[in-house]
């Protein structure tokens, strides 16, 4: 005789579940943060590129003091740079004090040493807004100098110098993009998932309400398996809603299933640790703390491989998977099915009577 879908103890402790978090505030705002990311991503990728890579910024020009030493090179150097207006002066207290006074964004000051090096200090004022972005711009002009003093060096030179690569030409909004946003709206559901899983089992074992839970006619395997579909069955569903509103926004994202399937299997794989370290630890709070510590650990561990997660989502997103991509999807696959298939043998690892 078949069990009435409706009535699996299973679907019955999930939908519990899912009711109890409509209460939890942090749960609600942490997702309602995701959904304004998502749903504005195209005005406010402009914004957090900014952070990501200032010197993507344009349009703001920074007026550069130079003086000493090496001043017509400088301003050549900011030429060639852009975005930089270069006043020369006279001398160093001249410059210092058009500083002082706020007449120059920065300063750069050179001094030309006896043994052929040329010393350069730079002033820029602290806990200015512009302050990172005014690093980036006189850096830039102190590479291009750099550039050309060993460029016009080269002649004196017993050896010839090695050619510089080329240098890049991508867009910094295309690498934030599938590098960092769209890896972190994926990751986001799965760790919070995850931490759902904790906070849930480790709370009704606190408060003795999982014993009321067995009265029930539910075995702990149901239990669990409840909780755990409870926590990694929406995230598939968030992460593809979340898809969808880049897409609307004119973030073209391919391979879309492949991502939802790897999404499935790492919130499969997260949360299953949750439940483990909540019925291992039994308290609320060094779970949290042994669940987050160790999943930032494994999480940086997984950054060492040549086909980490966050490589394999960008390469999924943008469109360039390789055969590594796919193993590695495989491979993340099969951890999640492990993973998900352990919580069966939960109760026997951990005192079911204690469970």
């Amino acid at each position: 005789m078949s069990r009435d879908p409706r009535r699996d103890p299973r679907l019955v402790v999930a939908r519990r579940e899912l009711a109890s978090l409509r209460s939890e505030k942090t749960i609600v705002l942490a997702v309602a943060i995701q959904l304004f990311v998502a749903g504005f991503s195209s005005f406010l990728v402009v914004g957090l590129v900014s952070m990501y890579d200032p010197g993507a910024v344009g349009g703001t020009n920074m007026d550069l003091g130079v003086a000493g030493d090496e001043t017509s090179q400088l301003v050549r150097a900011a030429d060639e740079a852009g975005s930089v207006d270069p006043t020369v002066y006279s001398s160093v207290d001249a410059a210092e004090e058009a500083f002082r006074a706020g007449g120059v964004d920065a300063l750069v000051l050179t001094e030309r040493l006896d043994s052929g090096q040329v010393r350069a200090v730079v002033r820029i004022p602290e806990g200015s807004v512009r302050t990172t972005l005014d690093v980036v711009q006189v850096r830039s002009v102190l590479v291009t100098y750099e550039r050309r003093l060993r460029d016009r060096r080269a002649g004196s030179l017993d050896r010839p110098l090695l050619r510089e690569p080329p240098a890049a030409s991508s867009s910094p909004y295309f690498g934030f993009t599938y590098t960092v946003l769209v890896p972190l709206l994926l990751f986001m559901p799965v760790f919070i998932g995850g931490s759902v899983a904790v906070d849930s089992l480790s709370e009704e074992m606190e408060r003795g309400t999982f014993e009321l839970l067995r009265v029930a006619p539910t075995t702990p395997v149901d239990i669990l398996e409840g909780k755990l579909l409870a926590t990694a069955g929406p995230v598939p569903a968030q992460a593809a809603l979340w898809i969808g509103l880049l897409r609307l926004n004119g973030t073209r994202v391919v391979h879309v299933p492949e991502l939802l399937v790897l999404t499935a299997a790492m919130a499969g794989a997260v949360s299953a640790l949750g439940l483990v370290v909540a019925a291992a630890t039994r308290d609320r709070r060094f779970a949290q703390f042994l669940y987050s510590s160790g999943l930032l650990a494994l999480f940086g561990a997984t950054l060492l491989l040549p086909e980490n997660p966050a490589n394999t989502i960008a390469r999924l997103a943008v469109g360039s998977p390789g055969p590594a991509t796919y193993v590695a999807l495989a491979g993340y696959v099969a951890i999640g099915a492990v993973a998900v298939g352990s919580v069966r043998l939960l109760p026997r690892v951990v005192d079911a009577d204690h469970l």
